[in-house]
């Protein structure tokens, strides 16, 4: 397998070359300087569709024989694999139908209608990735329309391996770590077969979202297991359930797996955004995030992380802003029991909060004949280390409040995220 798919890999990157862009691997100052490192960025987000999924569906397509292609294809994607699908569909003149879940930004979705254009049909279907992927299964099996997986297809493998090849024939230097974001496994598969090919002296660390870590989960338990609930923030690495043939890959050529909380993906989104003018989904922020979990290992080291994709929902942004502030201990939010009097209000504000600190939700409804009302109240710090400084002095001053961070259910209900 590891021989053969090493010489697929190579067929696709031929099939490729004039399909998908061969992306920069671009060493970044800030990223070197602050890990005591040579940091590079492979930025698979500069692909025509904005990430490497172009690569394995492309190749998979384009793989199949005439009376394949006149059926049509079938796909199922949270997004990226979808754009992929639809871009080759367009490009060969294929009709295609791409299910992806109906909690797919909004954004993806009009991509894959942009890239696929009259050649394709997407149908929103389900709450998940898998979800998605079931009804795309037995529509396949039903029209008998090839179904285009988006990572467990050796072919679609080898396509996104082409990204190793890229890495391993632009870098000056020997790789010592390669981070890669994981998601069903593909990218995963597909790279560390061939550094364990032609680098086999370079680490490979895979990264999944905290919420959502199947490939973590399959290792170590030796056997592929689908969780029963995950996390669809990171939509491009979400998925219940990785791949057969990408885990027995990865197994075996992953040294280490790190999972990342969504909140820690957020802030790197922002810093990016904010310091380098890189613009990342949250799965494509996954690898560079993962560097803080590393850093004693990779200084002076040579190290190369995935930015796999961009394909970021502008609207998300105060979701991403918000679950970066609570990450980084500088949002708390409170149900407190105000006396239903004038300048209730203004007591908290100058007894209670310092300069440094500020409202920045209140949701509160006067009652008729009660003594005290209870109010949602969100304050932001501009040092976390304030944060018991604020809880101590509301506990002098004898204010009857519930804090909400630990209580997911009833925040999420009240804050909605």
């Amino acid at each position: 397998m590891k021989e053969e798919l090493y010489n697929e890999t190579l067929k696709a990157a031929e099939a490729l070359k004039d399909i998908a862009a061969h992306t920069s691997l671009q060493r970044n100052t800030n990223l070197s300087e602050t890990y005591g490192a040579n940091i590079f960025l492979k930025r698979e987000d500069l692909q025509v569709v904005r990430s490497y999924k172009i690569r394995g569906a492309y190749y998979k397509i384009n793989s199949l024989s005439d009376a394949e292609k006149k059926k049509g294809v079938i796909c199922a994607s949270a997004g990226n694999h979808a754009q992929g699908v639809a871009y080759a569909c367009n490009k060969l003149g294929i009709k295609g139908k791409i299910y992806m879940p109906s909690t797919a930004p909004a954004q993806k979705v009009k991509q894959v209608n942009l890239f696929g254009k009259s050649n394709v049909e997407v149908l929103l279907a389900g709450d998940t990735f898998d979800d998605a992927y079931a009804l795309a299964i037995k529509d396949s099996k039903e029209s008998g329309m090839a179904f285009i997986h988006p990572f467990d297809d050796e072919k679609v493998i080898a396509g996104q391996g082409t990204v190793g090849l890229e890495i391993l024939k632009d870098t000056p230097v020997t790789i010592d770590y390669l981070f890669i974001p994981i998601g069903g496994g593909g990218l995963a598969a597909g790279v560390s077969n061939v550094f364990e090919k032609l680098s086999p002296s370079s680490k490979m660390i895979g990264v999944e979202p905290l919420g959502a870590p199947a490939m973590k989960v399959s290792i170590d338990s030796g056997e592929n297991i689908t969780m029963e609930k995950i996390n669809n923030f990171v939509d491009g690495a979400a998925v219940k359930r990785v791949g057969d043939i990408t885990l027995d890959i990865c197994k075996n050529t992953i040294d280490d797996m790190l999972l990342i909380p969504e909140g820690k993906v957020c802030t790197t989104i922002l810093k990016l955004y904010n310091e380098e003018a890189i613009v990342v989904e949250p799965s494509g922020a996954l690898s560079i995030t993962a560097l803080d979990f590393y850093k004693e290992q990779i200084k002076g080291k040579n190290v190369v992380c995935i930015v796999s994709g961009s394909n970021n929902d502008i609207t998300r942004m105060e979701e991403i802003k918000e679950r970066s502030l609570l990450y980084e201990g500088l949002k708390h939010y409170f149900i407190i029991s105000f006396a239903q009097r004038p300048g209730a209000l203004r007591q908290f504000t100058d007894n209670v909060l310092s300069k440094d600190m500020d409202i920045t939700y209140f949701q509160y409804s006067k009652k008729i004949n009660r003594e005290q009302g209870p109010a949602a109240v969100g304050i932001e710090l501009r040092n976390k280390e304030d944060f018991d400084g604020l809880v101590n002095r509301m506990d002098e001053l004898k204010i009857n409040y519930r804090y909400l961070n630990e209580e997911s259910d009833l925040y999420t209900y009240l804050v909605g995220v």
